[in-house]
């Protein structure tokens, strides 16, 4: 599950040691370090956190700061990471958190929408300090939704949302007065303040979460082994948003898992958390009448963040929380001023340290009014950009035509295979087609066709993209003639391009390895072995910036390898063995299909016969996602980073299932489906057949969305251009066809309808 793979307080890595003291805490290889932050502890800048390969990081505090700059200088030079627009060196993992913010390309990003706001509130969080590796600053997120009592909730009133231009406890009129009279008369020897509590402490977040492990354990650890009263129990969403708008002491905001998390909200465990005064037990939490399951929350609540509402003032609530109005005259003019004790700087305990008894109580003050993230940006946030400003055409009645590109290539091949490449920082942004006699085309996108042409009229446009044509003459060859074993049945699956487009790999072969070819040139560059049998599937993970990422092979002897492709050496693995980085058993019969998510660390696979398997990416079997009596033969699988995963059975059964397990949607269709793909927030599902027909399904319930107009052939592969705006189809008759896509306006529509 997306952030929850960051717990890691057990970690055990079989490499080279990041420090030697007394007791061994784990071991991490240096070559799989990706990022490096420095980080606060106790308001001390005595700590740093450290990202791993496998998305998953362990934070370490030190005795003072010197020994947090020895200890980067002695790390590999990875900077933050590859992900903000900032360059990997040393001293940007000692740059302050205001320094990453100016320097980083984020929030042009987050204005342009080419992020979500989730995800730019978790850059915030991150560089500000906050880490889901610290449960005293663990990330905060905003409550967004006003509405939790009616039987259907209207994400286009504006009542139903919160003003996010002023803090939790600045809502409820009279409540504001309180603390403006507070701040006014304050008595005390400390610095004025409007609220003695906070809206992010260690305890607000094991109160949300005291119903999961390891979080429940924690509560009970910090409370004499015993749950909270029942009436301070978190039992509903209702009930907690009702508490923070009229008591004095609560003016927490929500964690990160309201927008992801449905698991949160069930007691699954069994845990007995008593009874309430009104004598109902404190079970599972209750939801708002307009959600049905604890999907459903998450999902209405995660298209309220995500909405137009929240998008035009969100940087409103990052002034209060991120930026000008965190501290100072700013913030006592919006009621935002906390305990002095949660502000960075304002207290040095190294200077304590002569009178223990002060040190200690100093420290516990700390840990329990929490912290407030660190400041960074001293003069309004900018404001997002409005969707209509960048999508126009959104908002016409004149909508966009479906197909606006038609290739034909020489060869009458079925197009079995289409990877999308097309990031614009990329050398070579490319769509790369191969066809099922492994004839390949590597052809440039330029993203300049211009929209709204028929099929008929696409047939007779320029080329935008500067096709490649596969050549089986010279030296030049874009064939690959090596012999695959004569059993298997080529498709989409034995096929992976690197995301730099740069190399292809390619599976079946009779010696029982998989092979790796350049693009420009078609020459054999690798020879991969490992398995025992004939390697019938291959799938990579979504690609860092350096072309880094996971390779899974699947095989006839039912197991599934792991590797690590480097972008930077072009080769598998970077152990002079090449050996594969974890096995994966569990499966009685031949693996036929595989999907790997490195942001959730999983693999997911599917055998002739059987269930679909979930591994960790270090090996560990985690579960089985079985569907009902039909669902028994898998043929595709697709999984997205929010914890979504679609698989594909034979005879046209569908199923959705959360990460952890659960079947939440199941659907059967006439089509013979031969790809299938989720949007990148998980909330559409693409999927075309032999019967030529593109549709668009809502994941959750597979409602339909759009079906585009049939093609003349059936559809082999499919793949989404980075800006989620163009798909493109591989065809039965090797033609390519690029469609355009609006998820948006379909969801719009569908809301109307529904």
């Amino acid at each position: 599950i997306p952030g929850q793979t960051q717990h890691t307080f057990h970690m055990q890595r079989d490499c080279t040691h990041l420090s030697r003291g007394c007791g061994l805490h784990g071991k991490w290889m240096f070559s799989e370090i990706r990022a490096v932050f420095t980080r606060r502890f106790l308001l001390q800048n005595t700590a740093l956190e450290i990202f791993m390969a496998n998305r998953t990081s362990v934070m370490f505090n030190f005795p003072d700061q010197p020994t947090v700059k020895k200890v980067v200088h002695s790390l590999p030079c990875v900077g933050v990471g590859t992900s903000y627009g900032l360059p990997q060196a040393r001293r940007i993992s000692l740059a302050t958190p205001r320094q990453l913010f100016k320097s980083s390309n984020m929030t042009q990003r987050w204005q342009r929408r080419e992020i979500s706001n989730f995800e730019y509130l978790m850059f915030l969080n991150t560089i500000a300090g906050r880490t889901f590796n610290d449960l005293n600053q663990y990330p905060v997120f905003p409550w967004v939704l006003t509405n939790y009592e009616l039987e259907e909730l209207d994400l286009t009133i504006p009542g139903n949302f919160r003003d996010l231009s002023k803090p939790i406890g600045a809502l409820n009129p009279k409540r504001a007065v309180f603390y403006a009279d507070r701040y006014e008369s304050w008595d005390e020897e400390t610095p004025p303040c409007h609220y003695t509590t906070h809206y992010s402490t260690a305890a607000s977040t094991l109160h949300w979460l005291v119903r999961i492990e390891p979080f429940t354990t924690f509560f009970l650890n910090a409370n004499g082994n015993k749950f909270d009263h029942p009436n301070r129990t978190f039992s509903g969403i209702a009930r907690s948003w009702r508490h923070c708008q009229r008591d004095t002491a609560d003016v927490k905001e929500l964690i990160p898992e309201f927008y992801y998390l449905p698991e949160m909200f069930v007691n699954s465990n069994g845990y007995c958390l008593g009874d309430r005064d009104d004598g109902v037990p404190v079970c599972d939490v209750e939801l708002p009448a307009w959600a049905k399951k604890p999907e459903d929350f998450v999902r209405i609540n995660r298209m309220a963040l995500e909405s137009e509402f929240v998008s035009c003032q969100l940087h409103q609530w990052i002034d209060l929380i991120f930026g000008y109005k965190q501290r100072g005259p700013e913030a006592a003019r919006a009621l935002n001023v906390f305990h002095y004790l949660t502000y960075e700087g304002s207290v040095n305990l190294d200077s304590l340290a002569s009178d223990p008894p002060l040190y200690e109580a100093t420290e516990a003050q700390i840990q329990s009014v929490g912290q407030t993230p660190s400041q960074l940006l001293i003069e309004p946030h900018p404001p997002r950009s409005s969707a209509m400003h960048l999508s126009p055409l959104m908002y016409k009645d004149q909508m966009q035509q479906d197909v606006i590109m038609v290739l034909k290539f020489p060869s009458n091949s079925p197009v079995t295979h289409v990877a999308a490449n097309t990031l614009p920082h990329l050398t070579l942004p490319a769509i790369v087609t191969i066809t099922c006699s492994r004839l390949f085309a590597v052809n440039r996108w330029h993203n300049t066709v211009a929209p709204g042409y028929s099929l008929e009229q696409a047939h007779h446009l320029p080329i935008e993209m500067d096709s490649l044509i596969a050549n089986n003459s010279g030296t030049n060859k874009r064939q690959i003639t090596d012999l695959v074993d004569q059993s298997i049945q080529i498709n989409t699956q034995c096929f992976v391009v690197t995301a730099d487009n740069r190399f292809i790999l390619v599976c079946g072969f009779w010696d029982k390895s998989f092979r790796v070819y350049s693009s420009d040139t078609g020459k054999l560059t690798q020879i991969v072995f490992g398995h025992w049998d004939v390697v019938t599937c291959l799938a990579r993970s979504e690609s860092y910036i350096g072309g880094d990422c996971y390779i899974v092979s699947g095989s006839r002897d039912a197991t599934l390898l792991l590797w690590y492709w480097s972008g930077r050496h072009h080769i598998i693995g970077d152990n002079p063995n090449n050996t594969p980085r974890a096995v994966l058993t569990g499966h009685d019969y031949e693996v036929v299909c595989v999907s790997v998510c490195a942001e959730l660390g999983i693999v997911i696979s599917g055998a002739k016969e059987g269930p679909c398997l979930v591994h960790t990416i270090t090996g560990d079997l985690l579960r089985a996602l079985e569907g009902s009596d039909s669902c028994v033969l898998p043929r595709l699988i697709s999984v997205s980073s929010e914890g979504h995963c679609i698989i594909y059975y034979d005879r046209g059964q569908f199923c959705n299932f959360s990460i952890n397990g659960k079947l939440l949607a199941q659907m059967e269709i006439n089509d013979s489906t031969r790809a299938i793909l989720l949007s990148s927030d998980g909330q559409n599902l693409v999927t075309g057949g032999d019967n030529g027909v593109v549709e668009v399904w809502q994941a959750c319930d597979f409602k339909q969305l759009y079906v585009y107009p049939g093609c003349d052939a059936g559809i082999r592969a499919m793949d989404l251009s980075h800006d989620q705006r163009t798909l493109i189809t591989g065809m039965a008759s090797g033609s390519i066809v690029a469609f355009n896509l609006d998820f948006n306006r379909w969801h719009f529509e569908h809301q109307n309808r529904y």
